[in-house]
């Protein structure tokens, strides 16, 4: 979620019983593969006992199904893991060259074109900067992207490939003065349905998420969501954005704008009332630098390969802590958070310094009544957005939703 957040894309629900109280069963075979494929990605590997006891399916269930997967390369066997007494356990995990996925990431300065395996690791990508992003420009780095790192790869990974999705700000025309565009020059985005024109042109099914959305998603499947099953998400590109996690599941709310941070109101440094995104943004840093004659273009060419720009970084650094502070403290006022974690289109050591600018500046804030979360550095990194978006055709065809999948475990190691 973010301040440009609309509805997400539903993940694949749990089976829908028949009227006559059955189940259908080919639906519940192929929910029961996706059950057990996200039990093994959530603890690395498993064994077939270990399986049946967190998801509750019978034993006999469990060994048709890990056939199954096995035999379609879905998942690999480890070593043998012997006991002191019994056969010794295989444990199962998945096969990171099973399945393949595009992931589209679109800013407002850059775009990234990834190509992601099973198990959430990038195999290759492709980056393209700009003053500002143009549908025909974008369309064209999709189309001509997938198939130059389609012709890298051979037919049988070819075939492997579950889908594109696309990690994008909604709304895109908002805030185009802050980005330098030219007036009007972003209204074209009004009329045009990306997921649409981009799946006309490509092959492969095609997923669309809020940016922000996408980059919370991959915190939770990826990151440090097995350990704080309840955390606001705080990602710092062009435009701040984050989301809310609860419940180890993301939560949109009611008209799918919940966590939508950016327009939270915080004081600015003179005490005057201002937007989150109006400090704790990427644009904000590139209008200091302009401001300064240095050069912003480096902010863009790449993620990792930012220098450090000195006093106007380090301004920047930390007001947008002050900023957060005061976001994470009024977040926690509403919800006992267990994290607020931090990420950005940054380095890590960038992301670092923000993190602990964030915790000194909340340490200096009235903290009376209040349970603060753990102020933490987010697992994933600069290409979170471009992973999340990628996560969508595995979670749609191979994957069940997160929510699902933790009611599953917490039954499971209940009974």
């Amino acid at each position: 979620m973010s301040s440009l957040d609309g509805p997400a894309n539903t993940p694949v629900p749990p089976p829908i019983l028949n009227p006559a109280g059955g189940a259908n069963q080919v639906r519940v075979r192929a929910y029961n593969e996706r059950l057990v494929l996200s039990l093994v990605r959530l603890y690395g590997a498993l064994s077939k006992a270990d399986i049946a006891r967190r998801s509750g399916l019978s034993a006999q269930t469990v060994s048709v199904i890990m056939r199954v997967l096995e035999k379609e390369g879905l998942l690999s066997r480890g070593d043998p893991v012997r006991g002191r007494v019994g056969q010794p356990s295989i444990p199962m995990h998945l096969n990171p060259d099973a399945v393949y996925s595009f992931g589209l990431k679109m800013g407002r300065r850059s775009a990234d074109l990834v190509l992601m395996d099973f198990v959430g690791r990038i195999r290759m990508q492709l980056h393209k900067t700009y003053a500002y992003p143009l549908p025909d420009e974008i369309l064209a780095f999709v189309t001509s992207g997938i198939r130059e790192l389609e012709e890298r790869l051979d037919d049988k990974q070819r075939s492997r490939i579950a889908g594109l999705g696309i990690a994008a700000p909604f709304e895109l025309w908002n805030w185009a003065e802050e980005v330098g565009a030219p007036a009007g020059a972003m209204e074209v985005w009004r009329e045009i349905d990306l997921q649409a024109d981009i799946a006309s042109r490509v092959s492969h099914p095609v997923f669309m998420q809020n940016d922000a959305t996408s980059a919370c998603g991959a915190e939770l499947v990826f990151g440090v969501g097995p350990s704080y099953p309840d955390f606001v998400y705080f990602f710092i590109g062009s435009f701040i954005g984050g989301g809310i996690v609860l419940n180890s599941a993301i939560f949109s709310g009611r008209t799918g704008t919940a966590g939508a941070i950016g327009p939270l109101p915080v004081r600015g440094k003179n005490g005057e009332t201002m937007q989150l995104l109006e400090i704790a943004s990427i644009f904000v840093l590139e209008n200091m630098l302009r401001e300064r004659g240095i050069d912003p273009e480096p902010l863009w060419y790449s993620a990792d390969g930012w220098v450090d720009f000195g006093e106007p970084m380090e301004a920047w650094i930390q007001d947008s802590a002050k900023a957060l502070a005061q976001a994470i403290v009024a977040a926690a006022s509403i919800v006992d958070f267990s994290a607020a974690v931090i990420d950005g289109g940054f380095p890590d050591w960038v992301r670092s310094r923000v993190v602990q600018a964030t915790i000194d500046e909340a340490a200096k804030l009235d903290l009376q009544g209040v349970v603060m979360p753990e102020i933490i550095e987010g697992a994933v990194g600069a290409q979170a957005r471009a992973i999340g978006g990628a996560s969508l055709p595995i979670f749609a065809r191979y994957l069940t939703d997160q929510n699902v999948l933790f009611k599953e475990v917490d039954h499971a190691e209940r009974t």
